[in-house]
């Protein structure tokens, strides 16, 4: 079985629940336990938070792509916006960091994708926007071919 899907919403905080929503039902057809639904789910929420909050830093007319493929060994996610974009990847990308420490923001967002997904690759560059893409193997035996 080979599928995708594509979907692009708006950047308000409440399509954050509906991208885990959308990305729990594209997952259903492949009968996934319970713990891989939900680590998919933390890593794309996360990943759209970052957009949300982050790249469009709460405009609300930003664009946001929601991007799956999936066949019987993986599923590959991608979240993209083409808000303002990262300075410094490898540094959002450390534990605890945040560009916005004054809005309790824990800086934990990347570090759950790493934690949850089995591959994370994220391109960016100020001015042009932000590609989450990530890995998750369906199959624990797998893991090495990431």
């Amino acid at each position: 079985m080979n599928n995708q899907m594509e979907l692009s919403f708006l950047s308000l905080a409440e399509n954050e629940a509906f991208a885990r929503m959308v990305i729990s039902a594209f997952l259903m057809q492949l009968n996934p336990t319970m713990s891989l639904v939900s680590e998919v789910r933390t890593a794309v929420s996360e990943a759209v938070t970052n957009a949300v909050v982050h790249a469009y830093a709460g405009r609300t007319d930003g664009r946001i792509l929601l991007r799956a493929s999936l066949d019987e060994q993986k599923v590959e996610i991608e979240v993209e916006d083409f808000g303002c974009g990262i300075m410094d990847v490898a540094q959002a990308m450390t534990p605890f960091y945040t560009s916005q420490p004054d809005q309790e923001r824990t800086g934990m967002g990347f570090s759950l994708m790493l934690s949850f997904m089995d591959g994370v690759h994220v391109t960016s560059a100020p001015g042009s926007g932000t590609l989450v893409k990530m890995t998750k193997l369906l199959h624990e035996e797998d893991v090495d071919a990431v």
